[in-house]
């Protein structure tokens, strides 16, 4: 059935109830809502995020750093719990303006300074402990080019699709229509490149595959947005797949993707880590 006609008013008014999973922090406004201060560690640096795909993103790299014996890369996770609002105390928007995670404070040198936006994240780690990032210049673009494909793609896939499909009150064909066919375009263009290319920025594994994991393997996994992948016949996609679990193997990867996780079961869960001992105990079993 199609949906209800909509005629949109002449000035939109902030005080229109969006309704949705997230309805009670959705503002038209930025800047802080409760003076907070963050937490503090002693690691060189300091992470606030939640397992999100996009948080999911850095916990990786810097456990991938980590396994490749890059002690300067330890790191303190606090969890944010958006869900709660916890993105805007005042703490977290003065490391992140846009009140989205994940956002990092390196302070491994004389001077702290704040990154936001997983993929400055993701690049200024690589480039910082000369790992996951070509030196080589065409090697390097392509390999910026897959990162930045996925920051510019996230938002059809999670905001598009997964809000419509998934969280909105109510469910309105046009829509789920809309952002399926663009996340399955999306799929499709990850499968063609994979199927002539082990990794997506080539024969290498680099933050181009960090960037685009969290958001496609829950997919193939079908764990994410309930029967996305049985509606979206992601089965389809065989070379995403194969790439897909031939990185969860990976044990920093299994690893990242445990950490400021705050659902499923107990021994899956992190709401902080301050050290590889952190780990000991835990299901760190993500392979599919």
């Amino acid at each position: 059935m199609a949906d209800p006609t909509y005629t949109p008013p002449a000035v939109w008014s902030a005080d229109t109830v969006s309704g949705g999973r997230f309805a009670s922090i959705n503002r038209p406004t930025a800047g802080s809502r409760e003076e907070k201060a963050l937490p503090r560690g002693d690691n060189p640096f300091q992470l606030h995020s939640l397992a999100t795909p996009n948080g999911v993103k850095v916990t990786i790299m810097l456990e991938e750093l980590l396994e490749l014996g890059h002690t300067g890369a330890e790191y303190d996770a606090y969890t944010v719990n958006i869900g709660d609002g916890q993105q805007f105390t005042s703490g977290f928007v003065s490391i992140n303006p846009n009140s989205k995670i994940p956002a990092l404070i390196d302070a491994s040198g004389d001077s702290e300074f704040r990154v936001f936006e997983s993929g400055a994240i993701l690049v200024h780690l690589a480039e910082k402990f000369g790992e996951f990032l070509p030196t080589d210049p065409a090697a390097r673009a392509e390999v910026l080019s897959w990162v930045f494909w996925q920051v510019g793609t996230g938002p059809f896939i999670g905001g598009g699709f997964g809000h419509f499909y998934a969280y909105a009150p109510e469910k309105y064909e046009y829509p789920i229509n809309r952002y399926a066919m663009e996340t399955k375009r999306i799929f499709d263009v990850a499968d063609q490149r994979l199927s002539e290319n082990r990794f997506l920025g080539g024969e290498e594994y680099t933050i181009a595959d960090m960037a685009n994991f969290p958001w496609l393997a829950p997919f193939v996994a079908g764990t994410i947005y309930n029967e996305a992948k049985t509606f979206l016949s992601i089965d389809a996609y065989a070379n995403v797949a194969r790439w897909a679990r031939e990185i969860a193997k990976r044990p920093g990867v299994q690893r990242g993707r445990l950490v400021n996780k705050v659902w499923g079961d107990e021994d899956q869960q992190m709401l902080e880590r301050h050290s590889p001992k952190d780990f000991e105990g835990k299901n760190l079993d993500f392979t599919f």
